[in-house]
This record gives C-alpha cells, sequence and structure tokens, in this order.
C-alpha cells in the first residue's frame, strides 16, 4: 500500500486516541486540501499491509483513521487493510473524497467491502467555500459521517 505517513495518537481524526494512516495519490484535488502532499500517486513509500496492521497492533490505540491521499485508489490494500484492523477489534474510519453513492455505484468488490467492514466513512470533497472550523472531524459542511457499521 502506497502511503505517504502514519501519525500516532491522533485525536482530531475520529472518536478516542487513534492510529492515522495517510495514504498517497488524490484525484480530487480539493481547493484548500489540508494535505495537498498527499495528492502525489507516487508521494511516500511502498509499506505491506500486515506491517501496517502490525504497528497498529503494537500501538495499542482503538481506533484507525485512512485518510489521504484517496484511500479508495487503493481500494483492494485499503480492504486488506479495514478488515486486518476489524479482527484486531479496532473502531475503524475510512475519509474519502467520493461520496457513498459514488462509491456504490463502482460496483467494485474491494469498495464494497471496505464499506461492509468500515464502522464509519467520512465522505465527500472538502468545498473551500463550505469550510467551518466548528465541524467536528471534517472539514466543510457537505461531507457527511455516515455510519456504516454492517458488520
Amino acid at each position: 500500500m502506497r502511503i505517504l505517513s502514519v501519525v500516532e495518537e491522533s485525536v482530531v481524526d475520529g472518536p478516542g486516541i487513534r492510529t492515522v494512516i495517510f495514504t498517497a495519490g488524490c484525484p480530487h484535488r480539493c481547493k484548500g486540501c489540508h494535505n495537498p502532499s498527499s495528492w502525489n500517486p507516487a508521494g511516500g513509500e511502498e509499506v505491506e499491509v500486515e506491517e501496517l496492521v502490525q504497528r497498529i497492533k503494537v500501538s495499542g490505540w482503538d481506533g484507525v483513521t485512512v485518510s489521504g491521499g484517496e484511500p479508495f485508489l487503493q481500494s483492494s490494500a485499503l480492504a486488506e487493510l479495514v478488515m486486518a484492523c476489524k479482527s484486531l477489534g479496532k473502531n475503524v474510519w475510512v475519509y474519502t473524497g467520493y461520496t457513498l453513492e459514488q462509491l456504490e455505484a463502482m460496483h467494485d468488490e474491494a469498495v464494497q467491502t471496505v464499506l461492509d467492514y468500515a464502522d464509519v466513512l467520512v465522505d465527500g470533497r472538502f468545498e473551500q467555500s463550505l469550510r467551518d472550523m466548528g465541524l467536528r472531524f471534517r472539514g466543510s459542511s457537505n461531507q457527511r459521517i455516515i455510519f456504516l457499521n454492517k458488520v
């Protein structure tokens, strides 16, 4: 999985203390993006999903957030990561610039696996004109916090 960075002890990317994985590569390129260094799909480094899972396991935090970049650009690796995190009993949030409806319309097995296993999807592009610093866990008012929790 191509990742830009891993941040430990985050308290701003979901509830509780979390490990946050920032993936590399983003087609959305939202104006005002807080992480434009993640746009380059060749940026960051290639890391095996198993290595990330071991790091998450050792961290001991309750939650894992996958953000970007656009995590769904690597849907197969993302599905593998989300399933492994759930097997460890972690609460998993995934941020995406796609809407839930756009993801469902992809009819992609790996995308559906992520939607089946992740606890929460924060969807939608960041819209600078809708930026609201008072929002919890999202940057603009068009973005939605969707509780999936199907498994």
